[in-house]
């Protein structure tokens, strides 16, 4: 199973060593306003370590956070001279190891987005067609084409003007360049471009730019150079409008353009408005290698983590420095200032401070369990800023999609109003550079080399022939040495056809990818050797449940656990559920409070101890070796390398829910322990195994009508011996104040 927390912990990675100088180099240089005076230059940044440890910052209630200075350049345009600087600028959150911040003494963690995906998207509605280009930056366009063939543009929502307007804009000028370019599809050119062409005032590049200066600024006068510099400012400057590599990758895939981001692959080309309008229009002529999106697949949704969500806030805070470095400018007395004079931290540090105290995807830590923090860190929202609310939020994205195969959990979800909306990632899921969520699938081969050797334990498909049509080997044989010697002898070709056997090669793929496989079940039925057993098998093609033949199957599922969530996987005996009863059971789960004494489950499956080692208050042996010291609060050992090593435990303390956060030693004086071996256990733990409550023994019988319907009786040894007791921390805090009166 893979880091199942590493989506968070890459994502803010990625927001440490490139997110800060990306947003950085955004900004900078800034200039005044005439541009003649000064300008200051980003050199590097600088993150210092954090002054306090996250335990001394949970006792005396601080933010676990580092300082970030930039070095900047200032150059005084006047007088040429230049100054160099480090500033300030404001505090960075730190991630803890278990992936959370912890923000005034109290845990928190950052909920992952699922967002809709920059890009294109086809969408219907009653019949009628429109291609929507979103970009991560920058004016949207919207395509649509009316009922007399004519096909119109939306700048921004605003008013629609004629889509060869825009073409001429972007530089295909003529009538014949624009028939030039659909001249492939005549019946395309007829019914739509002619009658565009005809509807167009406009015949030349500047009267497109016009045409667009009065849609975008009515009532203002436009020279030629005013409107050319409009048009260059929308669609051409990286600061004002960016495409963004989800988006060309999306227009890449649906249209087969170029899907190089580098350089001008940021900017919409004259290729992606052309096949962007063919694609509408065969749409339109009820062409069926044309389909309409699905905004409900999940490689039209993505998933926006840490990094991503505190970059963008970031950035809002430097464009307020920005605007504040700029007034200045124009104020100070150059000769007297530097850099530091112009730039203010306090609008970037009072962004980042914002997110993370009150933003609706920072939340509080969920924390009476280790498996509510786990699940609590692997969440998904379809809410927050930029995303759903509870009320607009229909039944179709809220139901589970096909395509969460193995991606997002169709069980573990709130039972209220945010039902479909909150959700889970599935136990073997991860995320792209993207953010789409991929899914692992174990290749199939069909094929083995003629070597002789290659063929032993794979099963025929077919009977193999030699030259003369003799059968060398018939269908349906589990081949031994002796077949493969003889097929290498006698049989011509280089590969030999077998029936599907499992490899040790696997795929991770997003929703987009897995369109082209088809995928086994995990517990198709397979001999010894890896070779399928039957040649029909339950498979999934392009998100359908089929049955299909052998020698179609291109991977196979890694695990049946593949579907659910962490939470769900400990349910035993899952597939006999409701589902109804399963999400209770993944939900109440999480609401376990740490007993004093608990037991891991006696009927489990097998996940427990995978979630017991990877809550991270479990302490195992990082090699063989001997116990030197041990006591409630520390563990001193001896590895067989000669290292020796102290690890201190976590005793009684306060969790977020007010419940105890302890560490048990497993081990003790004197004792050899192998790598691997469990030396502490957190709370509700059992030798390394996630243990949330009690094995009780329940008798089903009648008492004296004492348990009539749902009323149930307990023992009294349960009360006596602390069955179900735990240990509640709470803390009183008292001011007591000295007045004059």
């Amino acid at each position: 199973m893979p880091e199942l927390i590493a989506a968070q912990l890459d994502s803010y990675r990625k927001f440490i060593d490139f997110g800060i100088r990306e947003a950085l180099e955004g900004v900078f240089p800034i200039h005044d306003f005439s541009e003649e005076r000064v300008e200051i230059h980003f050199k590097d940044f600088e993150i210092e370590t954090p002054r306090y440890q996250p335990k001394e910052c949970r006792r005396k209630n601080l933010n676990y956070e580092s300082y970030l200075r930039v070095k900047l350049q200032m150059l005084n345009k006047e007088t040429g001279e230049i100054k160099e600087d480090t500033v300030f600028l404001g505090a960075v959150p730190v991630m803890t190891e278990k992936g959370t911040f912890i923000i005034n003494g109290v845990e928190r963690v950052i909920v992952h987005q699922i967002i809709k995906a920059d890009g294109i998207s086809f969408e219907a509605d009653a019949g009628v067609y429109t291609a929507k280009i979103k970009p991560k930056k920058g004016a949207w366009l919207e395509f649509t084409v009316d009922k007399k063939g004519v096909i119109t543009v939306r700048i921004d929502k605003k008013r629609k003007m004629s889509a060869t307007t825009l073409l001429r804009a972007f530089g295909i000028e003529s009538d014949s360049a624009i028939i030039k370019a659909f001249k492939d599809d005549k019946d395309i050119v007829a019914k739509y471009i002619q009658p565009t062409i005809d509807k167009d005032k406009t015949k030349k590049q500047v009267e497109a730019w016009h045409t667009l200066y009065k849609l975008i600024r009515p009532g203002d006068l436009g020279t030629d150079e005013r409107v050319e510099d409009l048009f260059r400012t929308m669609f051409a400057n990286p600061k004002r409008f960016d495409l963004g590599e989800v988006a060309r990758l999306k227009i890449a895939r649906k249209l087969g353009v170029s899907d190089v981001y580098e350089g001008d692959g940021r900017f919409i080309s004259n290729d992606d408005l052309i096949e962007t309008i063919r694609y509408l229009l065969r749409l339109n002529i009820g062409d069926t290698t044309a389909t309409p999106d699905d905004i409900d697949r999940l490689d039209n949704r993505r998933i926006r983590s840490v990094g991503e969500l505190i970059q963008e806030k970031f950035l809002v805070g430097l464009a307020r420095m920005e605007r504040i470095a700029k007034d200045r400018m124009t104020v100070l007395d150059l000769n007297e200032s530097s850099a530091r004079s112009f730039i203010n931290h306090r609008p970037v540090e009072a962004v980042v401070k914002e997110f993370f105290a009150s933003s609706q995807l920072s939340q509080f830590m969920d924390q009476s369990n280790p498996l509510s923090e786990l699940a609590h860190k692997r969440r998904i929202s379809a809410m927050g800023p930029g995303g759903l609310t509870r009320e607009r939020a229909s039944f179709e994205v809220r139901d589970v999609h096909p395509t969460q195969y193995g991606r997002i959990c169709p069980i573990a979800t709130p039972e209220g109003p945010n039902i479909g909306l909150v959700l889970h990632f599935a136990s073997f899921s991860r995320v792209d550079k993207h953010g789409f969520i991929q899914t692992p699938y174990r290749e199939i081969a069909h094929f083995v080399p003629n070597d002789g050797v290659s063929a032993i334990n794979r099963i025929t498909l077919e009977d193999l022939l030699d030259k003369k049509g003799k059968v060398i080997v018939p269908e349906k044989v589990l081949m031994k040495k002796e077949h493969a010697e003889l097929l290498k002898k006698s049989y011509d070709e280089k590969d030999v056809l077998v029936r599907g056997y499992l490899t040790n090669r696997y795929e991770y793929v997003d929703a987009y990818v897995e369109r082209n496989f088809t995928i086994a079940e995990a517990n198709s039925p397979i001999d010894e050797f890896g070779n399928f057993s039957e040649t029909r098998l339950g498979a999934r093609q392009n998100t359908d449940a089929t049955f299909v033949y052998v020698r179609d199957i291109t991977h196979i599922d890694i695990s049946p656990k593949q579907i659910v969530s962490e939470t769900t996987s400990l349910i035993p005996f899952l597939e006999h559920d409701d589902a109804t009863r399963a999400e209770m059971g993944s939900n109440m789960m999480r609401q376990a409070v740490p007993l004093v004494h608990s037991d891991a489950p006696i009927v489990g499956t097998g996940n427990e101890k995978v979630f017991g080692e990877k809550s991270g208050y479990c302490v195992i042996a990082e090699d063989d070796g001997e116990v030197l010291g041990i006591d409630a609060k520390h563990i001193t050992v001896l590895y067989a390398d000669g290292e020796k090593k102290t690890y201190e435990l976590i005793t009684f303390e306060r969790s977020n829910h007010d419940m105890q956060v302890h560490q048990y030693p497993r081990v003790s004086h004197g004792q050899k322990f192998h790598v691997g071996q469990v030396l502490a256990d957190g709370h509700s733990m059992e030798n390394g195994e996630l243990a949330l409550g009690r094995n009780l023994r329940v008798a089903y019988m009648p008492w004296n009508g004492y348990n009539f319907e749902d009323a149930i009786i307990l023992n009294a040894d349960i009360v006596e011996q602390d069955y179900f007791t735990h240990v509640s921390i709470a803390e009183y805090t008292m001011d007591v104040r000295e007045t004059k009166l």
